[in-house]
């Protein structure tokens, strides 16, 4: 599952834990050193933390905040494409499991306990008895139930995190087809799933939210779930059985939650979590703000940028923080050209001139500008040394799943100046820009969000390095509500920088990965694949799905990155250090590979 990675919202707590890969605003950034420190000591410090790491008991109250950029855009969690409103949401709802900051092992959360048949076909959860609404109505197996059969498999409810329960198999004719798991409450607090194929992440999928029957089951019958908790609804009614609740929003300024006073967990003392009282995001427009605030003592996180870096360090002990480095991010960032076939079903418009569809459908032209695009400058000139190239769909903070060993289009002027030749798009009139065997100049639209600096001096970097081969992309920044629009309803975008979120389980990817998925973003929603390399990576990410030997799906995997960096549909960038700024006022943190702390266990040292 993905997600457009927009934000930078610090969360750092079990969220998304089986979400699907979201359009994202902002890179990441975390574990102690300086710059000199190489990823591989990076790691092993980070796992070394992870293992020493023991919980202690925390004092009730107090408020962490935060600041980011963008606004949520939407209340309703199922609905969300973007990082931060899947991010804020996910505070509000819990799992059946969950995955562990410290180890990425899946823990129970909702469900107590499970079982499963030898086949590993039908798995029976066992439910917690003491979880309630934040309405205080109990948490039974009927929520489950209605969550998956209602909402998750409801064709009217247009929710991403349905591909990662669509079970694509080869049927007894050797035909590939899909179908869905049953979900079944056996009694009030037993819930049984049986699936039509083996799949591997099922337990770490059972992290996805759990829903209120009672609340939503209305709204589902009449059809107008879309307009529940939309971004003008109350939040205060948004009902979750999460460790807090909405507060407030106002629009431009903030958001405030509130500690769930009734929420399941408790300490090793039997003590209610969460510690923290009140978490705070403070909304401003770009990064620079962020700074600002972090700088003024405003706000208790920051993720750090490369170009903060060296400013910022210096300050740690005056300003009574600790800049945290945990290797590569991740997400991803990547350049995208739109290549949807279809039309405008009001105006019979092209969603692309056929033209430049054209040129954005060739492998050459995507190979020409791949070629062109200078990383090593991104890396120095942007991220200010604390990033990384990128080839790989995967990111190297995934482990074995990630592809070292995929094609690599080096930066070569000259190599793409041939590949264009070859085209025969020459600048015929001098003018610097290449025109195509029509005569039509290669020129188009490039776009990424406003107020991530970052992302538009990549973008801008690009454009700069296009106008190099004669390609002309007129840069533009735009707002993120209106980019992911572009990317997920009106389809009419050309060229885009943009993320997306990503984690340790690859099969997060297939809501991207997969051509009939909603964030196949190139060419979305295809009733067929469109190409042979796509069925092929379609195939691969169903038999890396069902696949239980490790090793045997670490291949799948790594073929379909194989794929990918050869045909180039997302040209990747770099991959920012994850950095981030702490203040020295909190109890139960260290640095891992997958977190900062758990949110619930977090609490203030100085009240």
């Amino acid at each position: 599952m993905s997600r457009w990675r927009m934000t930078r919202a610090w969360f750092l707590a079990p969220l998304l834990l089986a979400a699907p890969l979201l359009l994202a605003a902002c890179g990441d950034g975390d574990d102690d050193g300086d710059a000199a420190d190489t990823p591989e000591a990076i790691v092993g410090s980070l796992k070394e933390n992870a293992e020493a790491f023991e919980y202690e008991i925390g004092t009730p109250g107090g408020t962490i905040t935060s600041s980011t950029i963008g606004e949520p855009l939407t209340f309703n969690l199922p609905l969300a494409n973007d990082a931060y409103s899947s991010g804020l949401l996910s505070l509000l709802f819990d799992g059946l499991t969950e995955v562990s900051w410290l180890t990425d092992e899946v823990e129970p959360s909702l469900a107590e306990s499970w079982e499963h048949s030898e086949d590993g076909l039908s798995w029976t959860f066992y439910l917690r008895r003491d979880v309630a609404w934040h309405d205080g109505q109990p948490f039974t197996a009927h929520d489950v139930e209605f969550t998956f059969n209602r909402i998750i498999y409801n064709e009217e409810v247009p929710t991403n995190t349905r591909q990662a329960f669509i079970f694509r198999f080869l049927d007894e004719s050797g035909e590939w087809t899909q179908d869905t798991m049953t979900v079944t409450a056996v009694d009030d607090y037993t819930v049984r799933f049986v699936l039509p194929t083996s799949f591997a992440p099922f337990i770490r999928s059972m992290g996805t939210a759990i829903y209120p029957r009672h609340i939503l089951e209305p709204h589902v019958e009449a059809g107008t779930f879309t307009e529940v908790w939309t971004i003008d609804a109350d939040p205060t009614t948004v009902i979750g059985t999460g460790p807090f609740t909405i507060e407030s929003y106002e629009p431009g300024e903030r958001v405030v939650l509130r500690r769930n006073p009734n929420y399941w967990m408790t300490d090793a003392e039997g003590n209610g979590l969460p510690y923290i009282e009140t978490i705070v995001h403070l909304l401003v427009e770009d990064i620079e703000a962020e700074l600002v605030l972090f700088e003024a003592g405003e706000t208790d996180v920051h993720g750090v940028t490369g170009e903060e870096y060296a400013g910022l360090k210096p300050l740690e002990e005056e300003g009574n923080f600790t800049i945290h480095r945990r290797g590569p991010a991740f997400g991803t960032t990547f350049l995208a050209f739109n290549q949807n076939p279809g039309s405008n079903a009001e105006s019979g418009a092209p969603y692309v001139a056929p033209e430049k569809l054209a040129w954005f459908s060739s492998q050459d032209f995507r190979r020409a500008v791949a070629h062109a695009i200078d990383k090593d400058r991104i890396v120095t000139e942007v991220m200010h040394g604390l990033g990384y190239p990128q080839w790989a769909a995967i990111s190297p903070a995934a482990g074995d799943f990630h592809n070292p060993d995929v094609r690599k289009y080096e930066y070569d002027v000259d190599e793409a100046n041939e590949i264009l030749d070859g085209l025969e798009w020459r600048d015929s009139d001098g003018d610097g820009v290449r025109e195509d065997g029509a005569g039509n100049p290669i020129e188009f639209r490039l776009v990424t969000n406003a107020g991530n600096t970052v992302r538009e001096q990549v973008a801008a970097l690009i454009a700069e390095n296009l106008s190099a081969i004669g390609i002309k992309a007129n840069y533009d920044a735009i707002d993120f509500g209106e980019l992911v629009g572009q990317l997920t309803t009106s389809y009419e975008w050309e060229a885009i920088v943009i993320g997306l979120t990503g984690g340790t389980e690859p099969h997060g990817g297939i809501g991207v990965w997969h051509s009939s998925a909603d964030l196949h973003l190139w060419n979305p929603k295809q009733e067929e694949p469109a190409s042979e390399w796509e069925a092929r990576i379609d195939e691969l990410y169903i038999l890396g799905s069902q696949e239980l030997d490790r090793e045997k799906r670490v291949e799948h995997y790594r073929d379909a990155q194989a794929i990918a960096a050869e045909q180039l549909p997302l040209i990747y960038t770099t991959l920012s250090e994850r950095l981030s700024a702490v203040r020295k006022v909190f109890g139960n943190t260290t640095p891992t590979l997958y977190g900062l702390w758990d949110i619930r266990y977090l609490y203030r040292t100085d009240q």
